[in-house]
């Protein structure tokens, strides 16, 4: 197994109940940050990692995620014909040459886990990083699944990004267990009391991952609303000594959360010099 990350995976396929009405028709992903959507900002950090292979795990009616990474040929000669060459480059240019996409569909919506393991005969035997859209990052270049790219690089180890959560709201995320020696985690607990948690680092939703997962995966069995959670197999994984964090550089917004979203939205408006 190469320690050079070239694959992403992108969990897309739930429904975005939170944003109703406006995601009946329109997947949560391409609401837009200022102007740009959730997924492109995900997209556009992994490719910022050295990533040539995008791969887009879908649901029913996200058929417009795939219609934005594709081309728009009658659109761009429209917009040149009217002299607007740099908003038709910008439409060019959304993937860059020599980046790929790939679409798979998760027919049923059984889990985080269970949609990454959707994406195994994409990826192969090949270790790959795991993006949530949901988890506006900004304010660091070149991002946070850069630094886990060069963390895994230099260990060989599965990558956690985690920050530091403290209070009640650590009950909202899966929770390191801290590792004696100091060096990687022993565990995971998903979504523990804040009077139990191990610790006040919480696992957000970046990750790199090695092909070793996907036989974890397939092994586990469905929890709690009958789904397979990733965070099982983080756990697993952990405990036999092979995960490792790196802690978040930057912004973290919670997107899946329509105040998160209007907080990132509001942050980038003003980080953009627009007000």
């Amino acid at each position: 197994m190469s320690n050079k990350i070239r694959k992403a995976v992108f969990p897309v396929a739930g429904f975005g109940t939170r944003f109703l009405p406006a995601t009946k028709a329109m997947p949560k992903e391409l609401l837009p940050i200022v102007d740009k959507p959730l997924i492109q900002y995900a997209a556009e950090e992994a490719i910022a990692a050295g990533i040539d292979t995008l791969i887009f795990v879908t649901g029913r009616n996200k058929r417009a995620i795939e219609d934005h990474f594709d081309a728009n040929n009658e659109l761009e000669t429209m917009l040149r014909a009217k002299g607007k060459e740099a908003q038709a480059e910008m439409v060019r240019n959304i993937i860059p040459a020599g980046v790929e996409c790939i679409f798979v569909r998760q027919a049923e919506q059984l889990g985080l886990g269970h949609a990454v393991l959707c994406a195994e005969r994409a990826v192969g035997g090949d270790a790959f990083t795991v993006l949530l859209a949901d988890d506006f990052l900004t304010d660091y270049e070149p991002g946070v699944t850069a630094d886990l790219v060069q963390a895994f690089a230099a260990s060989g180890k599965s990558q956690l990004s985690v920050m530091e959560v403290d209070g009640p709201d650590i009950s909202k995320y899966g929770v390191v267990v801290p590792s004696v020696s100091g060096a990687g985690i022993a565990g995971l607990v998903e979504k523990p009391t804040a009077s139990e948690a191990p610790s006040n680092l919480a696992s957000i939703g970046r990750y790199v991952l090695t092909p070793d997962f996907f036989d974890t995966l397939r092994g586990l069995r469905a929890g709690s609303g009958g789904e397979i959670q990733l965070a099982d197999a983080i756990n697993i994984h952990a405990q036999s000594g092979s995960v490792e964090m790196v802690r978040l550089n930057g912004q973290r917004f919670d997107c899946g959360s329509v105040a998160g979203f209007m907080a990132a939205s509001t942050h980038e408006f003003a980080s953009r010099g627009f007000c």
